[in-house]
């Protein structure tokens, strides 16, 4: 019998399982992995927005961590909401002690919706800390720029007029110690995703990922969707650049096949 990769997801709860933890575990299952999780704060939430966030203490997340590192090989990990400095700061040397493989960071700052999910000294040991630990990092356009200081990009931007200031945020990022950088950008005019990484020689390349703009109103999700299913990818043995690739098709078919849930900003749909 086949023993499916591990894929550790260490985010937070989501009660309308639209992202975070329990849309993590779906994602794992549709693309053939097994999904253990820890859990790095609760949340009020459902498609409507964000309305309460309860961080969790940190020595259990640390607690879990171990517990789930010395009972299961561990192919990849998606690390997403964080919450705090002091959770930031307990996974960051977890991961330095472990060195656990394919680590995908998802910096997530802000809910769609607008609500803080992570503070600002979150924010300085994701740059300190984590960055230099991770394989490879998925910021959508804001996120990136926020975690270099750079003037924000304006959503619904032309690609061209993007291009340049995406170079400049992603070579701040591998200053920060980012091996690799895919710069999501839905929000842009093309939706084109950008992807920057270091190849042995210590050169960077990088790749334009080519999307197209979808109109949809199921899009709840997607950065962590992206970042799972790339870790994934990852875990099933495909080269970075293959994975990329993969993931965006993964969350472009979830869009397209999602259903109408809920009031507002739906999910998308993992299964599609």
């Amino acid at each position: 019998m086949r023993v499916p990769p591990v894929v550790l997801s260490v985010a937070g709860y989501d009660p309308s399982s639209g992202a975070g933890i329990t849309a993590d575990i779906k994602t794992a299952a549709s693309l053939g992995c097994y999904c253990v999780t820890c859990i790095t704060a609760l949340t009020v939430q459902s498609t409507q927005g964000v309305f309460s966030v309860q961080t969790l203490a940190p020595k259990l997340i640390v607690r879990t961590l171990e517990a789930l590192a010395d009972d299961v090989e561990i192919a990849a990990v998606r690390l997403g909401m964080l919450g705090s400095g002091a959770v930031a700061a307990g996974v960051a040397g977890f991961l330095r002690s472990r060195r656990l493989p394919n680590v995908v960071l998802d910096p997530v700052i802000r809910s769609s919706s607008g609500a803080a999910l992570l503070n600002e000294a979150g924010v300085e040991v994701l740059r300190m800390k984590l960055i230099p630990l991770c394989d490879v990092m998925t910021p959508n356009i804001d996120e990136a720029a926020a975690l270099v200081g750079a003037e924000p990009i304006a959503g619904g931007a032309s690609w061209a007029l993007a291009l340049p200031s995406l170079r400049e945020i992603a070579a701040s990022l591998h200053e920060l110690g980012a091996k690799a950088v895919v710069i999501t950008g839905g929000h842009l005019q093309s939706a084109n995703d950008y992807l920057s990484y270091k190849v042995a020689s210590g050169e960077n390349h990088e790749e334009i990922i080519l999307g197209e703009r979808m109109e949809s109103r199921s899009t709840h999700g997607t950065g962590c969707a992206f970042a799972t299913a790339l870790a994934c990818r990852l875990a099933l043995g495909d080269k970075l650049p293959q994975a990329v690739h993969a993931a965006k098709d993964y969350v472009r078919k979830g869009i397209l096949s999602a259903w109408p849930l809920g009031k507002g900003i739906g999910p998308v749909n993992q299964f599609g």
